[in-house]
């Protein structure tokens, strides 16, 4: 334990992330399971061995951010986005601001891109996308994705977005335009501000409490007001009105205006 604890507090140092903000079991799991992969048997001997190797040290911060995605997931919340959020949203303008924070690789804000795309110009729409990992920020901004990540994409916005190439499907420059990639660490680093709508799913799950109570009144903060916060569905937040906000629907929140 001794020996975990002074490496969160070395990986501290390194890099600004803080590992005791993560729920420990799990994390510790993680990259325990990484170090022995390695062949290292303690942390001690890991955390130098990171400071010595770019690569290891890319890898590690690649395992302990938890990149899986994939578009329009969990469908049925995107049809409430679509159906009753948008609408909402853009009644009386047709500029919107989004952020959709701890992004991944790219198919969250390329979905958000294309359900705009159905209600207003493109060009009306300012799409900010953050993670705390630039690989995966290189990869979303390449915008080239596998059949697995695509296979709840309605069919007509599959045809429509997605150019098909070499078993790999890349993504349409119309939508790239819509959004700036930008390199961010939600535990650590000043929230954006002004935004319509904020996006953030699937990765505070993997937050203490204590991180989580701090993070939504910064989220709140970051809204405009009547704005909404999306979050994933392991992800309810059990008293919102303590962060200035109400339920919107199951897993939306709207701030009080």
């Amino acid at each position: 334990m001794a020996d975990y604890q002074t490496f969160t507090q070395s990986i501290k140092k390194k890099t600004g992330i803080d590992l005791n903000l993560y729920k420990e079991v799990q994390m510790k799991r993680r990259l325990t399971s990484l170090r022995d992969k390695r062949g290292y048997r303690d942390f001690n001997t890991y955390f130098t061995a990171l400071l010595e190797d770019d690569q290891l040290l890319a890898e590690f911060l690649d395992k302990m951010t938890i990149n899986v995605s994939e578009f329009f997931r969990n469908s049925s919340r995107w049809q409430v986005l679509e159906n009753k959020v948008l609408p909402l949203l853009l009644s009386g303008k047709k500029r919107i601001k989004i952020w959709s924070a701890a992004c991944s690789t790219g198919d969250e804000p390329y979905t958000l891109a294309m359900l705009l795309s159905q209600y207003t110009d493109l060009n009306q729409v300012e799409i900010l996308a953050t993670d705390i990992d630039d690989r995966i920020l290189a990869r979303a901004k390449e915008g080239i994705y596998t059949e697995r990540a695509l296979k709840e994409v309605p069919s007509q916005l599959k045809k429509k977005f997605f150019t098909y190439t070499d078993h790999l499907y890349y993504i349409d420059e119309a939508l790239k335009k819509t959004i700036t990639f930008k390199k961010h660490n939600l535990l650590s680093d000043p929230f954006p501000t002004d935004f319509d709508l904020i996006v953030c799913r699937n990765v505070l799950i993997y937050f203490t409490e204590e991180a989580k109570t701090n993070l939504y009144p910064k989220f709140s903060h970051a809204l405009k007001g009547n704005g909404v916060f999306f979050v994933g569905s392991t992800e309810q937040i059990f008293n919102p009105e303590k962060f200035n906000f109400k339920v919107l629907d199951t897993f939306f929140y709207q701030k009080n205006g």
